[in-house]
């Protein structure tokens, strides 16, 4: 079958795929592997273009990880600048190098933005950054839990957290997890987040209804995403 392409988590360079049957992932370096193929008839495309990435890839730290509760392959690139792929229950791990080796110009391009964001990264002394996890702490709670009131919602518990992955998580049982950083957001970017996990009290999924739902509460949702996919955690 074919690939369908999601992004996913604003927070970090992610990349998945979940089988389809419209859309073909973009094939790695076409130029190259179709002049491969018209050099060595017989040869298969596929198998050249792995073994392309790889012989790029020598001293690039890959990690392959299977995952019971994955429902789809995903490419994480780390803020070190390493990868992880996640694999899916039903998946391999052939599967997986082709999907790798397909997405590797992604992968790049990630590892590129990584390295320009270490380099903006500000560096807050430890005095700073318990002065910041304090605010957080004090501010980010009576915010989550007045944006809950206006909109019905009853939160079970509100933790404040160093997340690594994420700016924002909701349990099954409505816990809501938030970013310390998230203090260091313009307000409509914070509110943003805090919405997103709120709606997920009504709908714990990404699906159509699910992002309904964040519109109807948070109109300007869609500038604050863009915002969270070009500014990533500067500290701590």
């Amino acid at each position: 079958g074919s690939f369908q392409r999601h992004v996913h988590r604003e927070s970090t360079a992610t990349l998945e795929i979940r089988p389809c049957y419209s859309e073909f992932v973009p094939e790695y370096h076409i130029s190259q592997t179709t002049r491969f193929a018209a050099e060595n008839p017989g040869v298969s495309q596929t198998k050249y273009r792995i073994e392309h990435f790889w012989r790029k890839a020598l001293n690039l730290q890959i990690d392959f990880v299977r995952h019971p509760r994955a429902r789809r392959y995903v490419i994480r690139v780390r803020p070190d600048g390493s990868v992880r792929v996640t694999v899916p229950r039903w998946g391999s791990k052939r599967h997986a190098e082709q999907f790798a080796a397909q997405q590797a110009d992604w992968i790049e391009r990630q590892r590129r933005h990584v390295e320009e964001h270490r380099q903006t990264v500000v560096e807050r002394s430890p005095a700073e950054l318990r002065e910041l996890r304090a605010r957080a702490a004090r501010e980010l709670p009576s915010r989550l839990h007045e944006l809950a009131q206006r909109h019905g919602l009853v939160v079970a518990k509100v933790s404040i957290r160093n997340q690594r992955w994420r700016w924002g998580s909701c349990s099954p049982k409505g816990r809501i997890c938030l970013n310390w950083r998230l203090v260091l957001m313009p307000d409509a970017v914070r509110d943003y987040v805090i919405i997103h996990e709120l709606m997920h009290l009504r709908r714990l999924d990404h699906s159509p209804t699910f992002w309904k739902l964040v519109a109807a509460a948070c109109p300007d949702f869609e500038a604050a995403r863009a915002w969270l996919r070009t500014n990533r955690p500067t500290s701590g």
